[in-house]
């Protein structure tokens, strides 16, 4: 029996329920059953083709852009079910907002980059547009190594200054959720260090979902974590009773290296 709702961590972000997954006839997500709480790190781990991207683009409905995705089930984000006909999309996406495997700047500048999802749909000033763009830098960790370049294209930068530029400007629109899909693995072991760090102070702020292949990475900076195989999921608890006691023999074999 997977333990999914752990009443000992405080309130609740986000509950999944019942969730199913499709790819045209392909299942990729079997009824997956999911409390992620509030503020803190809840990793998502698994071998490759498991559902772990498939299952954190769910909770900003990110595979509804491709066409033969179909979800069954329930995923509610402060009670409310972002499933819901009438649900704003621009809303949901700027609550939950997300950071890519891969550094994806835009070809422009590095302030620019940071204020391209304020410019829309708002009336932001250029002096609110610098503070929150500060802001925002300042949060990623990243703001004393390009406070004096801003108008610099941001392809300049380096990989992993471009993945915390990435963070930043997830962050400039003020969600309430961050999801990480392997954001460490297309960066140098130095800026995974950074990104890391990172995560752990956010999670003062915000509610952090990560999708890693790396154990390790899981183990220091999650405090649940959920471990799906096949599609399913399998087990999930806090970090260190997974990585130290699991209740699954599979979950065992999994964070020991046997598989995977």
């Amino acid at each position: 029996m997977v333990n999914t709702n752990l009443k000992t961590v405080g309130q609740t972000k986000i509950l999944v329920e019942n969730l199913n997954l499709f790819y045209g006839q392909k299942q990729v997500l079997e009824n997956i059953n999911l409390s992620i709480p509030e503020n803190q790190v809840t990793a998502i781990i698994g071998p490759s083709g498991c559902g772990k991207s498939s299952f954190i683009r769910a909770l900003n409905r990110m595979n509804d852009l491709i066409p033969e995705a179909r979800i069954e089930g329930k995923i509610l984000i402060d009670e409310e079910n972002i499933y819901d006909r009438d649900i704003d999309l621009v809303a949901l996406r700027k609550k939950v907002g997300m950071v890519f495997q891969k550094p994806n700047p835009f070809p422009k500048s590095i302030f620019d980059n940071v204020a391209y999802g304020l410019k829309i749909g708002s009336n932001h000033n250029r002096a609110d547009l610098e503070k929150i763009v500060e802001k925002s830098l300042r949060q990623a960790a990243i703001w004393e190594e390009v406070k004096d370049r801003l108008n610099q294209n941001a392809l300049k930068l380096s990989g992993g200054q471009q993945q915390r530029l990435c963070i930043a400007r997830a962050l400039a629109v003020e969600p309430e959720i961050i999801l990480f899909d392997e954001p460490c693995s297309a960066i140098d072991p130095i800026a995974t260090a950074r990104v890391e760090e990172l995560i752990h102070q956010l999670k003062t702020e915000f509610t952090v979902v990560i999708v890693t292949h790396n154990m390790q990475q899981a183990a220091r900076i999650s405090d649940f974590t959920a471990f799906l195989w096949l599609g399913e999921l399998i087990e999930y608890d806090r970090t260190e009773k997974i990585f130290t006691n699991p209740a699954n023999k599979l979950t065992e074999d999994y964070v020991t290296g046997r598989f995977g």
